[in-house]
């Protein structure tokens, strides 16, 4: 067990790590922040933050000597830091759960070597294999890199064989997989922790709506039925444990017209549609992050209230501040900015969470509150 008292070090400075670092602040550590942008937001508020590359020998020598544990808040970390780290100090997650899902393919295919099932794919590495690819996928598809790509970046939507090899083009002629585009019913995902030991728990199942390839908003509970919900907890404890996992991870899926589960990707590391853990659950998946890498006991994930999340990105900020008043005002409104200094289209600067007993009235609250933010007339949810 790692006590309060020890510096926790984290890789990545941006609003997961910045979330972790108050939830580890909390609990009495310490945090010493590695991330190249001075500015970041996690670095604002470590007690240390080292601007130096990932990769910097200086810096990394500085986290071994600091650090009892090192933890991540993305999974793009280059795999060489994470094993340079790995050889001197307790990294968690390790480097082999980061590496299978950097890459798409690699993921992909270890998802289905577990009897679980994706979206069927082909990789693409080469023009000349689209119209193979093509062939086997069908269309409507989707054609994504196989690295570096999140929040609906990296990936073009393909009809025929004249848009996919343009999509390849377009997205610089790296690997790719091209993915058959599903009916779905609905989206969903599954955040869990898993202990030092193997111990697993998993939060209450998130319902995600998207709105031009990122999260606009998390229902909790989702609205699907129990055994779809113990399908999914299920599958996401196989995954965590075949990676020999350690800390919190999201694993995110479909649920197809036909009502067939299918697993999408996951996410090693605290993910967006648990942020209303902060606020509606026992222990926040922060925290649990926290106890997770420091073999603390895990926390209670029980699900104290209903709760709806909404993302708020810098398209708020258009036409300056957006307007708060209405969110403030909510009683069980709860806000959550990330410090973030500059606002961009589609960039992260906050998140709001709204409680109730009724889940219906707080997805239309919420979204009355959201349209109130830019001065937009809400019609209905």
């Amino acid at each position: 067990m790692i006590p309060p008292g020890n510096t926790l070090g984290m890789l990545g400075g941006g609003q997961l790590g910045r979330m972790f670092t108050v939830a580890a602040r909390t609990l009495g550590y310490r945090v010493l922040v590695l991330d190249p942008d001075p500015g970041s937001p996690a670095g604002r508020i470590a007690d240390e933050h080292l601007h130096s590359a990932y990769g910097d020998a200086w810096a990394l020598e500085q986290m071994a000597a600091r650090c009892a544990v090192v933890t991540t808040e993305f999974e793009n970390i280059p795999a060489q830091t994470l094993h340079t780290l790995a050889g001197l100090i307790p990294v968690r997650p390790g480097a082999r759960a980061l590496e299978c899902t950097q890459d798409r393919g690699r993921e992909k295919a270890m998802i289905q070597s577990l009897g679980l099932e994706t979206a069927p794919f082909e990789r693409v590495t080469h023009k000349e294999q689209i119209k193979a690819a093509l062939a086997a996928v069908g269309t409507p598809a989707i054609l994504k890199r196989a690295a570096l790509g999140y929040d609906g970046k990296g990936q073009v939507g393909v009809a025929s064989l004249a848009a996919a090899e343009a999509g390849f083009d377009h997205l610089g002629q790296v690997p790719c997989v091209l993915e058959q585009r599903l009916p779905l019913e609905r989206e969903i995902s599954v955040v869990l922790a898993r202990g030092v030991g193997g111990e697993t728990l998993c939060y209450p199942v998130a319902e995600n709506i998207h709105r031009h390839g990122i999260l606009h908003m998390s229902i909790v509970p989702a609205r699907i039925d129990h055994a779809t919900a113990q399908a999914a907890c299920r599958a996401a404890i196989q995954l965590a444990e075949a990676l020999e996992y350690c800390g919190v991870m999201a694993v995110e899926f479909f649920i197809t017209t036909a009502g067939e589960l299918r697993v999408n990707e996951i996410a090693p590391r605290p993910h967006n549609s648990g942020h209303y853990t902060l606020d509606a659950c026992v222990t926040s998946q922060f925290e649990q992050q926290v106890r997770a890498i420091c073999a603390l006991p895990l926390g209670d994930t029980r699900l104290l209230s209903p709760v709806v999340m909404v993302n708020l990105l810098g398209d708020l900020w258009a036409d300056g501040e957006p307007r708060w008043g209405a969110l403030l005002e909510h009683p069980a409104a709860k806000l959550h900015l990330y410090g973030k200094s500059q606002a961009r289209p589609g960039r992260k600067m906050g998140h709001f969470c709204v409680l109730g007993d009724d889940r219906d009235r707080i997805i239309t609250e919420a979204e009355t509150l959201f349209a109130a933010l830019s001065g937009e007339v809400q019609h209905g949810s």
